[in-house]
């Protein structure tokens, strides 16, 4: 059975990413897949690397003691979906924060030593990468600036994965200009990746609240 871990990084219940995280739950269920959502802001998650942790941050046997719980459940999966919005190109500092702390060395990479002079990746088990986000901006202007968000996901998380490990991407762009039809549309779009990514039929997503 997939195992899915859901990053949800938004402060407010009852945005529109709140709608794309719905949907995406909703095709994980339907492709039978066993679950795991980890709400950032409802867990009030902290997203500092404190100078403590920095201490033993290379120190496999201490390090991921402060986050055991998000360290488990990366080691749990085999499906990372990420779901947040796009600020200032990039993704919330809560988010990057979860990225600093979680993804340890000997949890995410394996850093070099006396026999391996370069990182080698740690998350080999995660054969499925999924971004959802929403943009400002447009997808010219985005796209422009660099995507960095999406790099930093997409080919610096991708990186430490499965050498094969699919991926998923989407985004709503100019979100300050949508409508209810755009915003019903990209669910619709949301859907139907989620049914590529996990390999099953596709059918409508239930209305949400956009």
């Amino acid at each position: 059975m997939t195992r899915a871990l859901v990053i949800y990084c938004h402060p407010r219940e009852g945005s529109y990413t709140s709608a794309v995280r719905d949907v995406v739950l909703e095709r994980l269920a339907f492709s039978g897949a066993e679950v795991r959502l980890r709400d950032l802001y409802g867990a009030d998650f902290a997203p500092v690397l404190t100078a403590g942790e920095f201490e033993t941050y290379a120190d496999a046997a201490t390090n991921r003691a402060p986050v055991e719980r998000d360290v488990d459940d990366v080691l749990w999966c085999d499906t990372l979906i990420f779901v947040y919005p796009t600020w200032w190109y990039g993704m919330p500092a809560m988010l990057k924060g979860w990225l600093d702390r979680v993804l340890l060395p000997d949890v995410a990479f394996k850093l070099p030593n006396s026999q391996n002079q370069k990182i080698r990746p740690g998350l080999t088990h995660i054969t499925r990468l999924g971004v959802f986000t929403t943009c400002g901006a447009s997808w010219w202007v985005t796209h422009l600036i660099g995507s960095p968000g999406r790099r930093t996901l997409l080919r610096g998380v991708r990186a430490i994965c499965a050498r094969r490990c699919k991926t998923t991407f989407a985004a709503h762009y100019r979100m300050d200009a949508s409508t209810n039809a755009t915003r019903s549309t990209h669910l619709r779009e949301v859907a139907r990746k989620m049914d590529r990514f996990m390999g099953t039929g596709q059918s409508e997503p239930r209305e949400a609240e956009i």
